[in-house]
């Protein structure tokens, strides 16, 4: 079975050019207040349109959050010192790297980053490859996301002397799942034009609560107990783990850029996308733990409060709630291209309104009925150790195939397509990501599970080292050695710069 791919002709908007097919302006199947028309399918180069430092925004925007807030200032309930917190929030959001390498394939293919691993798994391997690192792991942090803005709208409630019942919850649940879901449907041209107002004026709120954290933060911070020897890399490696969770998790970056032109410089891909990511990333992880140094930070919500003035407190909470919204939309966009990855023969508009139900639902059960969301965030502890073999074949396949991806042969799911492989699985690329991901489980140490190898090193966590550098050289290796786990595919020079 072939995926449907629209034939390539006259872009249906106003267009405009600044040189030789470089679009700059969006045709109408991507226009900012329309539904997205396209799906998994290849963008058109009639189609393509964007610079790459719009990515900047876009990844700015989900990125300046209060997650990394709350991830700063466990680093510091970790022991650890600021200075050694602040080095930690940096390494691990130095991993920002990756999806933005990753982000380069979009224009390469034309595609989603859901369709372009078929060429590491095969059409039914990678499946189940979308299935888990990307459907499956999107709709848990749909759950954990809205949960957590459920719980800062109900403080900013409790401000209004508004009573808080299960009535009003699933009032509030149901309205920030409906926003982010708008976004969401919308698609790539809303999300590219929306974020990059909402990256600034999310920028601005939460400069003026750093300026607030900065201003009460104890610079020299020590823990009453200092730890040594194999306690402070087990708390270090710990970090850089959590740290690295976040950028790691976003194995889908080529879905916002697959609109930018075939000729777009990679490197300009790679680079926007990673400061956008980088830099906001670590200045709200080191506030975070700033914020730890000064008052007791069991509870981040509270802990940010107690720091800010009561006018400017609202406004935060406000922000707080948006920043979820855009973070999950991306979320929600990219969970509906992997149901449509899968074999779901629905509009990606729908698809993405299925998944959020179910999201929808989950944080319902969660919030209401049960302590599920517990369960569900110690799993997500785990998450890692998925991501990180994942994240690493995918860069080791651009890298061998130097960024040459041929979109409508990737969308081909018949059994004579060059992505079939063996039965519809790349063996190779199977094989690299499952010793990957046992080998870096066995590297992990979390609350909640600890490997032979991290507990024989006295709980020293290098699941993400591992779990990135082990799955690359086996697929490097075994790919340049066997031929076909490449599909048959003589490998050209792309048109950018290659990652």
């Amino acid at each position: 079975m072939s995926a449907s791919v629209p034939a390539a002709g006259p872009a249906r908007a106003h267009a405009t050019t600044d040189a030789p097919g470089h679009v700059t302006s969006a045709p109408t199947s991507d226009a900012a207040l329309r539904v997205e028309s396209h799906g998994i399918d290849v963008i058109p180069e009639s189609e393509r349109h964007g610079r790459a430092r719009e990515l900047f925004a876009v990844w700015a925007a989900p990125n300046v959050n209060f997650l990394g807030f709350i991830v700063g200032t466990v680093l510091i309930l970790l022991g650890l010192s600021l200075g050694q917190a602040l080095v930690v929030a940096a390494v691990g959001s130095l991993l920002s790297v990756f999806p933005a390498v990753l982000s380069a394939s979009g224009p390469a293919a034309g595609a989603p980053s859901e369709v372009i691993t078929r060429a590491m798994y095969g059409v039914r391997g990678n499946r189940f490859n979308v299935a888990i690192a990307g459907w499956l792991v999107s709709v848990c942090y749909l759950a954990l996301n809205w949960s957590a803005a459920t719980l800062v709208a109900d403080s900013l409630l409790e401000r209004m002397h508004v009573s808080i019942n299960d009535p009003i919850e699933v009032i509030v649940i149901v309205a920030i799942a409906a926003a982010t879901l708008a976004i969401s449907v919308y698609g790539h041209g809303f999300i590219m034009r929306f974020y990059q107002s909402l990256a600034v004026v999310l920028a601005i709120v939460f400069a003026v609560m750093a300026f607030f954290v900065v201003g009460n933060a104890d610079w020299g911070y020590q823990p009453a107990v200092g730890l040594h020897g194999a306690a402070l890399w087990a708390s270090l490696t710990a970090g850089v783990a959590l740290v690295a969770s976040g950028p790691l998790s976003y194995t889908n970056s080529a879905d916002f850029s697959r609109y930018l032109p075939r000729e777009t410089s990679a490197r300009a891909i790679i680079g926007w996308t990673f400061l956008g990511s980088f830099i906001p990333g670590t200045i709200m992880t080191a506030v975070g733990a700033l914020a730890a140094t000064a008052v007791d930070a069991s509870n981040p919500q509270a802990a940010a409060e107690s720091l800010l003035p009561g006018w400017f407190t609202p406004v935060f909470l406000m922000a707080v709630i948006v920043s979820t919204i855009a973070n999950n939309a991306m979320t929600a966009y990219s969970s509906g291209l992997a149901l449509q990855s899968i074999g779901l023969r629905m509009k990606r508009s729908r698809s993405v309104l299925l998944d959020g139900t179910l999201g929808t639902a989950i944080t319902l059960y969660a919030m209401l009925v049960s302590n599920f969301l517990d369960s569900v965030s110690n799993l997500m502890q785990l998450i890692v150790t998925v991501l990180a073999p994942v994240t690493s074949i995918y860069v080791a396949d651009m890298w061998v195939r130097r960024n040459s991806y041929d979109g409508l042969a990737l969308s081909d799911q018949s059994q004579s397509s060059r992505f079939w492989f063996s039965g519809g699985f790349n063996l190779v690329g199977v094989a690299a990501v499952v010793i990957g991901f046992v080998a870096s489980l066995m590297c992990s140490a979390t609350p909640v599970y600890t490997g032979p190898i991290a507990s024989a090193m006295h709980d020293i966590d290098l699941s993400v080292p591992v779990g990135l550098v082990l799955p690359a050289l086996i697929y490097g290796a075994a790919v340049r050695r066997y031929r076909p786990a490449l599909g048959n595919l003589v490998v050209a020079e792309p048109t950018g710069a290659a990652p």
